[in-house]
C-alpha cells in the first residue's frame, strides 16, 4: 500500500515501517529479552534495548518530517491506544493523518505464510489488538479491497 501511495501521490513521499527497523537490528537482539521475542502464539514481546533504538528511530523520522520530508510510516500499534499516544508524543506539531489499516485475521494469517518471514500466529495476535482504542482519520480494509484502491481513499485525505 505504501509503494502504492508513493506511486499516485503528487509530490515525493518516503516510507518507513516498523519492518525497517528490525531489519537493521543486530542480530543478538532478535530473540532476546532485552530486544524482541516472540511468543508461542506470535505474540510480540519488546526489551528495554529495543524501546531505546525505537525511540531514537522515531525521533529521527519525525525530525526528518519537520525538516520537510513527506513521510508514510507504517507503525503496528502492539498497545493500542497507548501505542498511538506513544507515537503522536513524538509527532507533536506535525501534520499528521492516522490511516487504520485493518484485515480480517484469517487473511491476514494466509498472508503471513505466504510472506515466510513471519512468526506464525503474530497475524491473528495482532488482528484486533492493534485496533483497540485507536483513533483513526480514515480506516482501509485490505483484505477486501486492492492496495492501490486502498492507497487511493487514503490519498483522497493528503492535502
Amino acid at each position: 500500500m505504501a509503494r502504492c501511495l508513493k506511486h499516485i501521490l503528487p509530490r515525493p513521499w518516503i516510507s518507513f515501517g516498523v519492518d525497517d527497523l528490525i531489519d537493521r537490528l543486530p542480530p543478538a537482539m532478535l530473540n532476546s529479552p532485552s530486544g524482541l521475542t516472540f511468543g508461542p502464539e506470535g505474540e510480540v514481546i519488546v526489551g528495554e534495548d529495543f524501546d531505546e533504538l525505537q525511540h531514537a528511530w522515531l525521533v529521527g523520522i519525525a525530525a526528518m518530517a519537520r525538516a520537510g520530508a513527506r513521510i508514510i510510516l507504517d507503525e503496528v500499534f502492539l498497545g493500542g491506544a497507548a501505542s498511538q499516544e506513544r507515537t503522536r508524543g513524538y509527532l507533536t506539531d506535525l501534520d499528521v493523518l492516522w490511516v487504520g489499516v485493518r484485515c480480517a485475521a484469517d487473511v491476514a494469517a494466509g498472508r503471513e505464510i505466504a510472506r515466510g518471514d513471519r512468526v506464525i500466529g503474530m497475524a491473528v495476535s495482532q488482528a484486533e489488538i492493534v485496533h483497540r482504542g485507536v483513533r483513526y482519520d480514515v480506516e482501509v480494509d485490505s483484505g477486501r479491497t486492492e492496495s492501490l484502491e486502498c492507497a487511493r481513499t487514503i490519498a483522497s485525505y493528503v492535502v
